[in-house]
């Protein structure tokens, strides 16, 4: 069995792995989705049938005419995403098939294999010191991110590869600019048939998925779906093997249909949704600090916090090409988002001294315009345009007590105070770029942004962007870069509350101020090189500084978790990246290695959230970023031994920042998982894998966070050991 893999490498060590379409490792089964599915798969699969009756059969010359039409569509779209000077890490689906969990990995999972990408509690993720700050794409197209939560937004199945861009980014990319997750999506350009899954274990685990793909003539789909539920939904806030009140339940679902028009143009739609419900997991042995109707006895591992996430988004896309010059893709995109926080109504009032029901939505539509022109066999110029408009409701009610100038309370019956409000925002950019090939061995990107916003404030910034890719020799290739980046908070976390309505209650802020969110100004410097060791070894080193105005950090300071922006007037932070990559015959590895330092000067917005003595010192001292860790390591690798792969991979980290104002961190941690994959094909039940994976094989233990640092709200401890198996059959 040919299973060729490609590890995340740089642009200038490009792989070129032609998947085979026939062994793609799909699922799903979703909500009201799911017959519907399954439908189309008994569909497909009677397509695929020898048995079938050949009236059923499309003429092989047309066939062999529309794949060759959708994979020149397909060179088309991905031509107008430039990465000249920008670092890249690349994923394709055999990739993801071989990780331990393969396409269970949740997605965040899978970028922690890629160099400089740190873990963080609730699934977050940090690429080369910045909070989040990474910007989805599908097939090109920006997929307006979602309100922050515990739940990934995007399904790992639906990967046919997956590029992650780092470093100084040519001009098409802006706003979220730490990390581009450029996402190509599975298609039924190349065949039909589909696979259903079944995956489950430790911590009562248990997720069904199914998908179907195929083709009639021009037109093509793709359609993955998934549930699944199981008592660990959020990191454990204690160190015990089993949380506690933890139990979640997730499903989504994606389609994508595309129709070739003609040979040179094609429409398509992209569609996706993501219901997740989780249970807040509790610490017992709390002690109560507020009286509630004469009791300040209460449990703390009975209480009953909960939260719910929805996310929705849809994206219309008309592209095309002359044949030769000029490339374009036009598209619409909408999204709708929403989170509720539901707290205990008694338990957290004895204990906080606050209950909210908190409410977050956004909604956003707009347009996204990209094209390429090339004027001769030296340029390639790039232009586009992009445009959108959100909208954000924020529905609070919250529960408090009264309390005097020093904090006591005065009364143990509690009242309540709604704090609703409601904004529009929009986001404007126009970027033009020329690709100019100085010689055969040197590329130059050279380009403006610009960039406007009208939310809660209104600024705009013209950036220049520069990059260049030499090939020193053949086995070695420099790249390096300057971007000017400009960076607006996120809209859907900013609200537009005020804060003097909690003044005499046990939800008073610290102070009261409360400066506007700023979007962050930066300039960006990346210089890096690889080099081609033999036939079997790439070897990747690059550094990055990154020098800030305005730096946007994120932290969570309510009851409820949900993160709020705010800014550090100056910031600053570099790093240094290693990687190795390789692969002969049956054997491939790689191992990641970055450095990196995010700190951070003097708050400069929602000045509120934070004590007063924790303030002046972060207002006279460089403070590390809460999310910085010094060092951070990736590693795994696979052996194909006939039809069964043997696959690993870990973490290592120097743990991320804790204490007053950041001074401390936590202890180094390490964590390694374990997996065999058996593939069968099997003359009466056809082709099927069948795969078991141990999760921190040696059980090491340890706190993603203490509770403590800026903007930090509670404990989580990595998972313990377990076990998990699956199943997938393919047809």
């Amino acid at each position: 069995m040919d299973r060729t893999r490609s590890r995340h490498q740089n642009e200038s060590n490009k792989i070129s792995t032609t998947a085979n379409q026939n062994k793609m490792r799909k699922h799903t089964h979703v909500m009201y989705a799911t017959l519907l599915l399954f439908s189309a798969a008994s569909r497909a699969t009677a397509a695929t049938d020898p048995s079938a009756s050949t009236e059923s059969i499309a003429d092989p010359t047309e066939m062999t005419d529309v794949k060759v039409s959708a994979k020149r569509l397909d060179d088309v779209r991905n031509g107008l995403l430039p990465e000249t000077g920008s670092s890249v890490y690349r994923f394709t689906q055999d990739d993801i098939d071989a990780l331990p969990a393969g396409q269970n990995t949740p997605l965040n999972q899978v970028l922690l294999q890629a160099p400089g990408v740190a873990a963080d509690s609730y699934g977050q993720l940090h690429v080369r010191g910045d909070h989040a700050n990474l910007q989805y794409r599908i097939n090109g197209i920006i997929i307006p991110e979602p309100i922050s939560g515990f739940g990934q937004s995007l399904d790992t199945r639906i990967i046919d590869q997956l590029n992650l861009l780092t470093g100084a980014l040519p001009a098409q990319y802006g706003y979220r600019t730490a990390g581009i997750i450029d996402i190509r999506t599975k298609s039924g350009d190349t065949g039909n048939g589909g696979s259903i899954d079944v995956f489950g274990g430790s911590h009562q685990t248990i997720k069904t998925s199914a998908d179907v793909y195929g083709n009639k003539g021009p037109f093509s789909y793709y359609l993955s779906g998934s549930l699944g539920m199981n008592n660990l939904g959020i990191e454990n806030p204690t160190a015990s093997a089993n949380a506690i009140h933890d139990h979640t339940r997730q499903g989504d679902a994606f389609g994508y249909l595309s129709y070739i028009i003609n040979p040179l143009t094609r429409v398509s739609l992209l569609f996706g949704t993501t219901s997740n419900q989780f249970e807040i997991p509790n610490t017992p042995g709390l002690p109560t600090s507020f009286t509630l109707n004469g009791n300040n006895t209460f449990d703390s591992s009975q209480l009953n916090e909960t939260q719910s996430e929805l996310n929705n988004f849809a994206a219309i896309a008309l592209q095309g090409t002359n044949g030769g010059t000029f490339d374009y893709q036009v598209a619409f995109f909408t999204r709708y988002t929403r989170t509720q926080f539901n707290p205990d109504p008694v338990g957290d009032l004895m204990f906080n001294g606050v209950a909210a029901q908190d409410f977050h939505s956004n909604s956003a539509n707009g347009a996204q315009v990209d094209t390429t022109w090339r004027l001769n066999d030296k340029h390639t110029v790039r232009a586009g345009l992009f445009f959108q408009q959100e909208h954000a409701v924020f529905d609070n009610s919250v529960n408090v007590f009264a309390v005097d100038e020093n904090g006591n309370q005065l009364s143990d019956q509690p009242f309540n105070i709604q704090d609703n409000s409601s904004k529009t925002g929009y986001l404007y950019s126009l970027y033009a770029q020329d690709e100019w090939k100085l010689t055969d061995r040197l590329t130059l990107n050279y380009g403006l942004r610009y960039d406007r916003m009208d939310e809660y404030t209104t600024a705009s910034q013209l950036s220049p962007r520069i990059g260049m890719v030499y090939t020193l020799t053949p086995t070695t290739t420099v790249h390096a870069g300057y971007a000017r980046y400009f960076t607006p908070p996120a809209f859907e976390l900013v609200s537009g509350s005020t804060i003097s309505k909690f003044n005499g209650t046990t939800n008073q802020s610290p102070s009261s101020q409360n400066d506007p969110v700023q979007p962050e100004r930066s300039h960006y410097f990346d210089i890096g090189v690889t080099q081609k060791v033999g036939s079997a070894l790439t070897l990747g080193l690059d550094a990055y500084y990154k020098k800030s105005t305005n730096l946007l950090d994120e932290g969570q300071f309510g009851s409820a978790l949900i993160f709020t922006p705010f800014n550090y007037q100056y910031g600053k932070t570099y790093g240094v990246e290693f990687t190795a990559n390789f692969r002969h015959d049956n054997v491939s590895a790689y191992l990641n290695l970055a450095y990196s330092r995010a700190q951070g000067k003097q708050i400069s917005s929602a000045q509120f959230n934070f004590d007063p003595d924790e303030l002046a010192f972060i207002n006279s001292h460089w403070v590390f970023l809460d999310h910085d860790q010094r060092v951070t390591a990736s590693f795994g690798g696979t052996y194909d031994l006939g039809r069964t792969t043997f696959t690993f991979d870990g973490l290592v980290g120097s743990g991320l920042r804790s204490g007053f104002a950041n001074t401390d961190r936590l202890p180094v941690y390490a964590q390694v998982n374990l997996g065999v994959i058996q593939h069968f094909n099997q003359p009466l039940i056809g082709k099927f894998d069948a795969r078991l994976l141990v999760v921190n094989a040696f059980n090491r233990v340890y706190e993603l966070r203490d509770g403590s640092g800026i903007g930090v709200g509670a404990p989580q401890y990595a998972p313990h050991f377990a076990v998990y198996a699956g199943a997938t059959k393919y047809f």
